[in-house]
């Protein structure tokens, strides 16, 4: 938190602004490339062992709750809030006038995205050298890959957003092709057998596989980090939210569909690469590699969007002086925030070289959810907390369809919530501390905990700092 880093270029790059140059185009690219990413491509066999393959009734299920979520999302960024980065944090703290709730959760935001780009490089890194077949030792050349695909967003993301937003959708395309042959001819593949037993393990089973298929639908919200970078942004962003989410469903549905209907699925739920083996089945060599191509494009548009959102929270948290100055620097050159986006890459950069990936990444989802739930909540205290901000909601949604919206998602995001808990605190009574730690299998609610006093000591000290400063 100190003001150590070259006060110089900190101070020139103070009078730069975030440029608006990413389109409707773009903008459905970062947000369909950040949910179509390793979730769809890995949880489906992992929540097969749950559930089976009601997994499609799982998605399915999720589908009208995550738009609910969105609902409060689109309504926010509609207003003139939309016209700058921050996400929960700036519609949290501008709704309920306090910072100290707002920064403890951009906080968890921050480590979670961190923790999920370390988790995305490391798994390209494993399938770049799958797709080599053999020629590199996965031992030698994992981190080394790793390392390399984080320097190469990185400096995607210094030299301008046009280069993001254009490789994004590039990316996003050659993803669609690869996606539209795994799943057109797959369809005409399926042996119905495959779907018995829907329900493998009752009510109990079907339920607890909704927990990790949740994460492919998490960080959607990244998308909001943009609005200081979109043309015309309150009005485009309300309806790609709501648009994209349920172009993505559509997706998860159909893979999954695809998935179970070709293959048996304990055969499924023991692959690495579930969809890859999957098009093997009815594909010729060539195409069932371009499925493969399609996994690593929706690891490299995830991590092309991932690497979007610390760096634009750091600039709303410099601006309310919660962060030093220079973490929320925007270089006039280029338009962004490149202070911000290097300690995103070195952050990420440790967790790699340190094997600390877990430290961060396991309270990823669970801290996204509490996130989602403040979220909902805070928008549905708008109307009275601050009801000239309500006033200003444009998103073409009946007020009382907001509401509803706003509800199904603090009641769904409850549930997920206890669900959490309960299973952590089974995880605590059948695991002593020290145990965890060995095995590095901290509960999400334990690394919940830990991280948000590391964030409420980092909130007292910032204001502690701002006090000081506004006295001298």
């Amino acid at each position: 938190m100190a003001e150590s880093a070259p006060r110089a270029l900190a101070g020139e790059a103070m009078a730069g602004r975030l440029r608006r140059d990413l389109g409707t185009l773009e903008s459905y690219a970062a947000l369909l490339g950040i949910l179509i990413g390793a979730g769809i491509f890995t949880v489906t066999s992992r929540a097969w062992a749950l559930t089976g393959p009601s997994v499609i009734l799982g998605y399915i299920a999720l589908f009208p709750v995550i738009l609910a979520t969105s609902v409060p999302y689109a309504a926010f960024l509609s207003t003139p809030l939309g016209l700058e980065p921050g996400g929960e944090y700036t519609h949290i703290s501008r709704t309920l006038g306090e910072h100290r709730l707002a920064f403890v959760g951009a906080w968890l935001k921050i480590i979670s995205y961190i923790g999920a780009e370390a988790f995305l490089a490391n798994s390209l890194a494993d399938y770049l050298i799958a797709a080599a077949r053999g020629r590199f030792d996965p031992a030698t050349y994992r981190l080394p890959l790793a390392l390399a695909s984080l320097l190469f967003f990185y400096f995607v993301h210094v030299i301008g957003v046009r280069w993001f937003g254009r490789l994004q959708v590039t990316m996003c395309a050659l993803l669609g092709v690869s996606l539209i042959v795994l799943i057109a001819p797959g369809l005409f593949a399926i042996r119905v057998e495959n779907y018995q037993p829907f329900i493998t393990h009752g009510l109990e089973g079907f339920l607890a596989s909704l927990a990790p298929l949740f994460f492919s639908y998490a960080g959607f919200e990244s998308l909001a980090q943009a609005a200081g970078e979109v043309k015309d942004s309150t009005k485009r962003l309300p309806m790609v939210f709501l648009k994209g989410i349920s172009g993505a469903a559509l997706i998860f549905v159909l893979m999954s569909v695809v998935a179970f209907g070709v293959l048996p699925g304990a055969r499924l739920g023991a692959s690495r690469a579930p969809m890859a083996e999957v098009a093997s089945v009815y594909l010729p060599a060539g195409a069932a590699w371009f499925v493969t191509f399609g996994a690593i494009m929706a690891l490299t548009t995830s991590m092309n969007s991932t690497m979007l959102v610390p760096s634009r929270l750091g600039i709303m948290l410099a601006n309310d002086g919660l962060t030093p100055r220079w973490i929320g620097a925007i270089h006039p050159r280029t338009g962004t925030p490149v202070w911000g986006l290097t300690l995103t890459l070195a952050a990420s950069a440790l967790l790699l070289l340190g094997n600390q990936i877990s430290l961060a990444l396991n309270v990823a989802v669970f801290a996204l959810v509490i996130l989602y739930l403040l979220h909902s909540l805070t928008f549905l205290l708008l109307p009275r907390r601050n009801p000239a901000l309500a006033r200003l909601i444009g998103v073409n949604i009946s007020p009382s369809l907001q509401r509803a919206a706003a509800w199904i998602s603090l009641i769904a995001m409850g549930a997920l919530v206890a669900v959490q808990v309960w299973q952590d605190a089974q995880t605590m009574r059948s695991l002593n501390p020290l145990r965890r730690i060995s095995i590095q299998a901290l509960t999400s609610v334990e690394l919940l905990l830990a991280w948000g006093l590391v964030g409420l000591a980092l909130y007292a000290f910032a204001r502690r700092r701002g006090k000081r400063e506004a006295r001298a």
